[in-house]
């Protein structure tokens, strides 16, 4: 796809410049709020997700009684923050932003991991750009593991 001028922008995406890359997907990578509406929908805040019922006929009598249809939720802390942030960052071409990720919960990535960054750089699988960690096209193909920091 590479040589047919697609860009690949994240680990299963691939988008015919950055432009088309998808805005919603986005989101979920960055811990950016959203709302999700209708059965099965999820939703993110600050620390908090949550998702609808996935019965539509559940979720249609909770809103017809006044109620919420809320099925489940979760409270990450800011260390679940971190690690899905990483996870998620190392599956995109973006990668992470180290100061960002520092100052938004409290991780020195390169203090805590330099000795793994450096072993994965000379393997091929990251590079640092500026202030910025990101997968190889290799490195893509393994970013699970990598997020194992």
């Amino acid at each position: 796809l590479a040589a047919a001028g697609y860009v690949h922008y994240e680990i299963s995406n691939f988008a015919a410049g950055m432009h088309l890359a998808s805005r919603h997907n986005s989101k979920y990578w960055d811990h950016t709020a959203y709302l999700g509406l209708g059965p099965a929908a999820h939703s993110f805040r600050e620390n908090r997700r949550w998702w609808n019922r996935a019965c539509l006929r559940a979720y249609l009598d909770d809103l017809g009684k006044g109620r919420p249809p809320v099925e489940g939720s979760e409270e990450l802390d800011t260390r679940e923050l971190a690690m899905e942030a990483l996870f998620l960052g190392l599956r995109t071409r973006d990668g992470i932003d180290l100061e960002e990720h520092r100052l938004r919960y409290g991780r020195d990535l390169l203090r805590e991991n330099g000795r793994e960054l450096r072993k994965w750089r000379e393997e091929g699988l990251v590079e640092l750009c500026g202030p910025r960690i990101r997968p190889t096209l290799t490195g893509m193909a393994v970013a699970d593991a990598l997020a194992l920091l």
